[in-house]
């Protein structure tokens, strides 16, 4: 089912939103991708110098929002390598129908990657598996409903940390998946009785170590002290040029809200699990050791 158009806006702040608010089953990364696209046809620019430059001016404002920022950068940084790589154009419309029909052909792959990830990850749910996940992620709800689609029964676990964990829960119910709602500080208690944990990831990072929402790092703890394997389910395209070795190398802006209250005790809204915990990758590249993602990023940047 092709995304919804956003209605008409003024700024790239109010279509991502848009497309977000009207698509909820629309990735924040592939929003971000799409608000750029519009951009591109809607802007006004006569040299590819401006409209790099309105490009970041609506990258930076995408920013700005509530959504996770990770997601918004590593998505960004390879549509923009993509794109960009046409610069010999006789005219600036040449160019931008050039730029806009790479735009697609990149979009459509994007689009086809959750059910690529979803379908080698369900080849490791098997029947009677008890898994444990974090909150709501798409890609892992996709390769579930896949596995369930095969007629595997299995248990889920999911760790009631916001509204989308409610999300998660409601829509496995509705795809016949058994399904638990646990608290954060249950991890310890029901990891001695699933078979694996799998999560998804907001950017995955040069270490091979991946950025996603704040308790996925003591989960791999735990899941390394029981010997439990811990699989990260994600698309190439939240890969991303970032090296971080530990919490403090997280960006700000990947950590807090813009819009948070300065008189607020500021708390990450996300963690870095370093790689050593980090068992497989299934991605739409195949399933990968986390040794092998600066490689891969070669190749996506090259």
């Amino acid at each position: 089912m092709s995304p919804k158009k956003p209605r008409t806006c003024k700024s790239p702040e109010e279509v991502f939103h848009n497309y977000i608010c009207e698509n909820e089953d629309l990735s924040v990364g592939i929003a971000s991708i799409m608000t750029l696209m519009h951009t591109i046809k809607n802007a006004k620019y006569s040299t590819l110098q401006e409209l790099r430059e309105t490009l970041h001016e609506s990258i930076k404002q995408m920013k700005q929002t509530d959504h996770p920022v990770a997601a918004i950068t590593s998505g960004c940084e390879l549509f923009m390598r993509f794109i960009t790589l046409i610069e010999d154009s006789e005219s600036i419309e040449d160019c931008k129908k050039r730029m806009l029909a790479r735009a697609d052909i990149f979009l459509q792959n994007l689009n086809e990657s959750r059910g690529t990830v979803a379908r080698i990850a369900q080849k490791f749910i098997l029947d009677g598996s008890k898994i444990l996940t974090h909150s709501k992620s798409r890609v892992v709800l996709a390769a579930m409903k896949e596995a369930a689609a095969q007629n595997k029964k299995f248990q889920v676990f999911v760790t009631n940390t916001d509204k989308r964990a409610d999300t998660m829960e409601t829509e496995l119910r509705k795809a016949g998946i058994s399904v638990t709602m646990i608290s954060d500080a249950a991890i310890g208690y029901i990891m001695e009785y699933v078979d694996f944990i799998m999560v998804g990831a907001e950017s995955v990072v040069e270490s091979g170590g991946i950025v996603n929402k704040l308790g996925t790092y003591p989960m791999a703890i735990c899941a390394k002290e029981m010997n439990k394997p811990f699989y990260v389910l994600t698309e190439s395209f939240k890969f991303s040029r970032l090296y971080i070795l530990s919490q403090d190398d997280l960006p700000d802006e990947y950590k807090f809200s813009p819009t948070m209250k300065k008189d607020k005790v500021k708390l990450s809204m996300v963690d870095y699990t370093p790689p050593i915990y980090i068992t497989l990758l299934f991605t739409d590249l195949g399933i990968l050791t986390p040794s092998a993602v600066s490689d891969e990023l070669i190749k996506l940047y090259l």
